[in-house]
């Protein structure tokens, strides 16, 4: 039997795996976006962590507040559907700078900032625009 003309077809369903790779990209999103934050505002905030780490960089305090301003930003980006991808890419490109700095300046492990760089750059490639 034909479908009537008053009766509007059916939209396909999304098939359980991109509904799954849709919650997966969230959880991600939301995990990275609270660590920013946190790590952001503590940079903002001044905690003294910050400051001497800062401090042993060499760039002035300045520089702080410019990292914490743009891990806050992005965070907020990827709480936003519109601008997901760019929060996650501006994310990824301070976290090449942190994995940098604790290589050749800090010392130290760069493994937190390293799984970070990973979890933003997944986040970027998943939500990366498409043409439609």
């Amino acid at each position: 039997m034909a479908q009537s003309a008053a009766q509007p077809a059916r939209s396909p369903q999304p098939s359980r795996s991109s509904r799954g790779r849709v919650i997966a990209v969230w959880i991600l999103q939301i995990l990275a976006g609270v660590a920013f934050l946190a790590a952001g505002g503590s940079k903002l905030a001044g905690a003294q962590a910050m400051v001497d780490t800062f401090q042993k960089v060499g760039l002035g305090q300045w520089f702080r507040y410019v990292t914490g301003l743009l891990e806050v930003a992005g965070a907020i980006g990827l709480f936003l559907p519109k601008f997901s991808f760019y929060g996650a890419v501006l994310l990824a490109t301070v976290m090449v700078g942190a994995v940098f700095t604790h290589l050749v300046i800090l010392g130290g492990s760069p493994a937190q900032a390293g799984a970070l760089l990973i979890i933003t750059g997944v986040i970027a490639y998943l939500r990366r625009p498409t043409q439609r």
